[in-house]
């Protein structure tokens, strides 16, 4: 009788996870439906219970990106040092030796010492227990009830998650639903099943979309700090695809919208192609205006995620560039006040890691170099394109590591307000830089904007929202504002305002407007110039081949994920390619202020 009681407690869990723990819950990835159900669900939990404290830590069976964090940040001297950790699996067996051990002090106490004394539990069988079951009755006390998705219509899943951020709800296919609401007894608060089904815009993936926009954004139940472009269960349930799955918890912990819409107006996306043309740009123009409306236009709001290769480009059934479509989702946003914080696929743990107590950092770089301009070729590096989640969480960490970063000055391009997202991360970065690891904003700012479609009436917003992240991060140069248009004296005030140390220019005429770069020029103080896109070492040898031997040159170098080493010996290629040049791999403040001192001489300085 006693045993059986005891298997009673093992499998009630009624306990609530203890703020005082890292709970880990590793999730079958198995590339089946089921692991893309398992993921969501478990997204949704972590968002809501890792609101106040950061106790629930997510990874994956396969997926080893989560762990590399967590072997670095339990290192002694960071932030997870000597904290207790519990896998979700091991609570069963840990609830029932605490219960034993309870249930035998009282048996002792009423019988004496020499009283009957109970068998140890028998342990339970981990391969057996349910995890998503324990973690869910461990949790229930902070879940008010559950949203069920419809396969039919995948848009529904972004739907369900900001009805799961607004209403603290779990995210539910029609099989989970069946298979767990029985035992867990929560109420299904939404059951979007059949709901949506083209009546209203001749598309059930808009007519979902803009039921939430009534009922979530227009109504202010939705974060204004957050909106979240975040791919469906369109192409991705049936392999069990998890990338898109893993990332709600950072959506539900905001009360964030959630969608998946087209930037395009001109084609059909491939996930609806019988909509009426332009249908998707028009729920997106609904979804922006009803949030620009919420904020009353007085604050930035972050777009995190990415468009759909498949549905939105010509990688799958579209027409349009996949950069070209990145471009067109930041044009449409600037106006509204809204900014990109691109890929975030495979980023765990963002409600976790943001509970980081951040404080300001300092770099530990020479920011007032002595410098003679010389008829050299002055290169300077930018190791390109971590100003989203993806590439600063699950790829710099490799390329952080290798043996040759520091033996070369190189300038890291990242997004500021990852401070938001990832602060224990950048502040790690901060920490293990050497003397020559240089940080430096990236696309475009404090976010990916195109900073000549910011409103005018909205530019003061504009330079206070980047004052705020440069200041945290001791940054004070943009080597990579990218924009539609040639940046009009505006923008370049604004600019000059908190990145007076250097502007680098790349204008994209994906409108074929005949948008250029700017000259280069000294604009009240900040000097301005190109940021050049380049591959192998021929192909820079080319370009410092059109520099005229015997007097100054600067070029601006993005190189795009890689690591140190093959950079730093591709620029010693270059050198062997062009034996005519003086060429100096020079630091960011260096090469601006040589370049600002070389523009003055020519004429080019602009009050």
């Amino acid at each position: 009788m006693k045993v059986f009681l005891l298997c009673v407690i093992v499998f009630a869990l009624s306990a609530a996870l203890r703020a005082d723990v890292i709970y880990r819950y590793t999730i079958n990835d198995d590339g089946t439906p089921r692991a893309y159900d398992e993921a969501l669900a478990v997204a949704c939990v972590q968002g809501i219970v890792n609101r106040e404290k950061p106790v629930l830590w997510v990874n994956a069976k396969n997926e080893k990106k989560a762990d590399v964090w967590e072997e670095i940040l339990t290192q002694k001297g960071h932030w997870l040092f000597g904290k207790r950790w519990v896998d979700i699996k091991s609570l069963p067996n840990i609830e029932a030796m605490e219960e034993h051990r309870k249930l035998s002090k009282s048996l002792e106490k009423s019988s004496g010492a020499g009283g009957p004394k109970l068998l140890p539990p028998r342990p339970v069988d981990e391969d057996t227990v349910d995890a998503l079951d324990v973690l869910v009755r461990c949790a229930k006390g902070k879940i008010k009830g559950a949203v069920i998705w419809d396969p039919e219509v995948p848009a529904t899943v972004n739907v369900a998650t900001t009805a799961a951020g607004a209403e603290d709800l779990i995210v539910l296919s029609p099989e989970f639903a069946e298979l767990y609401l029985p035992g867990w007894k929560l109420e299904v608060k939404h059951d979007l099943r059949g709901r949506f089904d083209g009546s209203e815009t001749g598309s059930a993936k808009n007519d979902a979309y803009r039921w939430a926009i009534r009922e979530y954004l227009e109504k202010g139940k939705c974060s204004k700090d957050f909106i979240f472009l975040n791919t469906d269960a369109w192409n991705q349930r049936k392999g069990g695809t998890m990338a898109w799955a893993v990332v709600r918890d950072w959506d539900v912990m905001n009360r964030g919208f959630v969608y998946d819409l087209s930037p395009w107006g001109t084609e059909t996306p491939g996930d609806d192609p019988d909509q009426p043309l332009g249908t998707d740009l028009e729920t997106y123009k609904m979804m922006l205006s009803a949030l620009y409306k919420q904020t009353g236009g007085k604050q930035m709001t972050e777009l995190a995620g990415f468009f759909d290769f498949e549905k939105y480009s010509n990688a799958g059934a579209g027409s349009h560039h996949p950069v070209g479509t990145e471009w067109e989702t930041v044009y449409l946003i600037t106006p509204y006040n809204c900014y990109q914080n691109t890929a975030d696929h495979n980023c765990y743990n963002k409600s976790f890691h943001s509970k980081f107590r951040f404080k300001a950092l300092k770099q530990k770089v020479n920011k007032h170099p002595k410098a003679t301009l010389e008829n050299k070729v002055y290169l300077c590096v930018l190791m390109a394109d971590y100003d989203s989640a993806t590439p600063f969480y699950a790829f710099l960490p490799n390329y952080w590591k290798d043996p040759a970063r520091g033996t070369a000055p190189l300038s890291w391009g990242i997004n500021p307000n990852l401070i938001n997202t990832y602060p224990d991360l950048i502040s790690y970065y901060y920490e293990t830089a050497t003397e020559n690891d240089y940080f430096v904003a990236d696309a475009t700012c404090a976010g990916y904007f195109n900073p000549t479609r910011v409103l005018p009436e909205n530019m003061p917003l504009f330079i206070k929202h980047n004052q705020k992240y440069y200041k945290a991060l001791d940054l004070d140069i943009s080597p990579m504002v990218l924009d539609m248009q040639t940046p009009t004296p505006l923008v370049k005030d604004a600019f000059a305002k908190f990145s007076p140390r250097g502007y680098g220019a790349m204008v994209g005429d994906w409108h074929a407007l005949g948008a250029v770069n700017p000259e280069p020029q000294v604009w009240k103080g900040m000097p301005v110039t190109d940021l050049y896109n380049v591959g192998d070492a021929a192909s820079i040898a080319s370009l410092i081949k059109g520099a005229k031997p015997g007097s100054p040159a600067f070029y601006y170098l993005r190189i795009v994920w890689e690591a140190p080493s093959p950079v730093i010996s591709r620029l010693e290629e270059v050198k062997t390619l062009c034996p005519e040049y003086d060429i100096e791999i020079v630091d960011p403040y260096t090469f601006f202020d040589l370049r600002k001192e070389d523009l003055k001489k020519k004429g080019m300085e602009l009050k």
